[in-house]
């Protein structure tokens, strides 16, 4: 499998995890096909603003080798950036690499112009100013990621994580990202459509709850799930957790299990032999024409495509 090549930007004031979530997500372990390389716009110290420096052997140079370019936030992201990253961010994307921003980091890929007429979020604080700064972006900063392909953006700190992992999942499929998700002991998917945070407050205990019910649910997407099962697992009406749930994913519960018994689907799909009829019934979705009409619906593809580009056994 041929490795992907993943350079880190580290621009002046990067924070500290921002910086860390790709170096550690694309580790080239556990079969990993990826290389990680940091960089500042030269090579030497770049300042955190959070007590730490990093020590870079690379310039802005190796973004002539990158697959994927992935710019971490960093303080005060209304001031200028400095023109030979905009410049190396540019001609990476002409070339063909990939542009990922996580939270802040958008404002250096929205300034070097690769978010015209796009659609960009980052943590719901910046995203005023990103949009008073570029208003030539579509700014939604109420979503974890955004995927447009070619350029992708993210929220605060957890969402590079999920972004990340969406790349992995991208690139190599569910089973690959699971491994990465397993190493940082991450939950495998959050979608990018999810809420950045929840409008009312949560009680904790109640949060337990529902994660608890989430974990359970997965165990037994084979059976017929209901939202009264769901409730009745988080012992609170089936109202209250309907409303909560929505609050807490983004999506009904219905709506969040049948997306899981698609990921569960997938997996199938990479790593068995099973046909599609069968598959269907292990995830709770009855036959293959259901599983291949909320597959074409969820993911834009047949079961039998996902099988040929992902699977790592005869089909």
């Amino acid at each position: 499998m041929r490795r992907h090549r993943v350079v880190v930007l580290v621009l002046d004031g990067a924070q500290p995890l921002d910086v860390g979530i790709p170096a550690q997500t694309f580790q080239a372990r556990d079969e990993l096909p990826y290389d990680v390389l940091m960089c500042g716009v030269e090579p030497g110290i770049v300042r955190s603003g959070e007590g730490l420096n990093y020590a870079v052997e690379h310039g802005v140079e190796a973004l002539r080798t990158a697959d994927t370019v992935i710019v971490p936030g960093y303080r005060d992201p209304v001031r200028p950036v400095d023109p030979r990253a905009l410049e190396a961010l540019r001609a990476a994307h002409a070339r063909g690499a990939r542009i990922a921003a996580i939270c802040t980091g958008v404002f250096a890929v929205a300034a070097a112009g690769l978010l015209d007429g796009r659609r960009a979020t980052t943590h719901w604080r910046h995203a005023p100013d990103l949009a008073r700064l570029h208003p030539e972006v579509d700014v939604d900063g109420s979503v974890l990621f955004i995927d447009s392909g070619d350029v992708l953006t993210s929220a605060g700190v957890a969402s590079g994580i999920d972004l990340c992992l969406h790349l992995i999942r991208s690139d190599h499929g569910v089973r690959m990202s699971n491994v990465a998700a397993r190493r940082l002991v991450a939950a495998p998917y959050r979608s990018g459509g999810q809420s950045q945070y929840v409008p009312r407050s949560v009680p904790e205990d109640l949060g337990d709850r529902f994660a608890a019910t989430r974990a359970w649910a997965i165990e037994r997407l084979g059976d017929p799930l209901t939202v009264h099962d769901l409730a009745r697992h988080a012992a609170v009406s089936t109202r209250t957790f309907s409303r909560r749930f929505v609050e807490d994913t983004g999506y009904t519960p219905l709506q969040w299990i049948l997306r899981a018994r698609v990921d569960l689907a997938r997996e199938l799909l990479e790593r068995t032999d099973f046909g599609v009829e069968q598959i269907a019934a292990e995830v709770g979705l009855g036959t293959g024409a259901n599983l291949r009409l909320h597959f074409q619906r969820i993911l834009g593809t047949s079961p039998s495509e996902y099988r040929r580009i992902f699977a790592r056994v005869p089909a």
